[in-house]
């Protein structure tokens, strides 16, 4: 005697795909949705147990309801030749008014009362221009959220500011970058004088009281460089207490 037709309705109704690499857990949903007016008991089966974990992989679904069947396949090493090999079955019947144990409404059913369903799984690997594509888009998208970081970290210190400290902090900066113009304009025009002492090398080195002249020069650029050292010094302090 031929079984009677699913009343169940599947989504998707004849394959489970799986998408690789399969190095991790992966996961597919299968609906099972019950249009009519009685409640169905339900058991999902596979012929390759080991590799799947189902939840639920039995229950009852009421009436005019539906569930969502969760099928993760375990981490393996793929073989093109065992693809064909893993089907699933959905076997169901209605339940009886009077149902208390669903585990003795299984054992008790005739075989002519029983309805399934059968799906094969489908494999897919990402091609290697896709595995690429993947790993970029990845990155791209951790500096995205690495930039994103930045900002608001930048925007909540300066939010824990007041005007009147972001005001003296810029009036300070342009002070400082004012006298570095200075100096940097000092420093130019020092180095212009010592090429021209350079230039009288010859005069100078026979003449004692150039030779002092010289060496008050040379103090005098040291001592200015070693004002700018400072200054840097200086404006790299403030701009750090601003980060912090």
């Amino acid at each position: 005697m031929a079984r009677p037709e699913q009343v169940l309705l599947l989504e998707p109704q004849h394959e489970l795909r799986f998408r690789g690499p399969f190095t991790d857990v992966v996961t597919t949903t299968l609906k099972l949705a019950n249009p009519t007016d009685r409640n169905v008991c339900f058991k999902v089966k596979t012929t390759a147990p080991r590799r799947y974990c189902v939840r639920p992989n039995s229950g009852v679904i009421d009436a005019g309801t539906s569930i969502n069947v969760s099928v993760m396949l375990q981490p393996f090493d793929y073989d093109p030749n065992e693809k064909s090999k893993h089907k699933f079955m959905v076997q169901s019947l209605l339940a009886p008014p009077d149902m208390t144990d669903t585990e003795g409404v299984w054992k008790d059913a005739k075989p002519e009362d029983l309805m399934d369903s059968k799906l094969r799984c489908v494999f897919d690997m990402p091609a290697e221009n896709e595995k690429t594509h993947e790993m970029e888009s990845n990155k791209i998208s951790a500096s995205l959220s690495k930039s994103e970081s930045s900002t608001l970290s930048m925007k909540s210190m300066a939010s824990s500011l007041d005007d009147g400290e972001v005001k003296k902090i810029m009036e300070e900066c342009k002070r400082l970058q004012t006298e570095v113009q200075r100096l940097r304009e000092e420093n130019k025009q020092i180095r212009q004088e010592d090429d021209g002492l350079r230039m009288r090398k010859s005069t100078v080195m026979s003449a004692p009281h150039s030779s002092s002249a010289m060496r008050v020069k040379e103090e005098g650029l040291s001592t200015r460089v070693i004002a700018l050292i400072v200054l840097f010094f200086v404006v790299g302090v403030i701009i750090g207490k601003l980060a912090l």
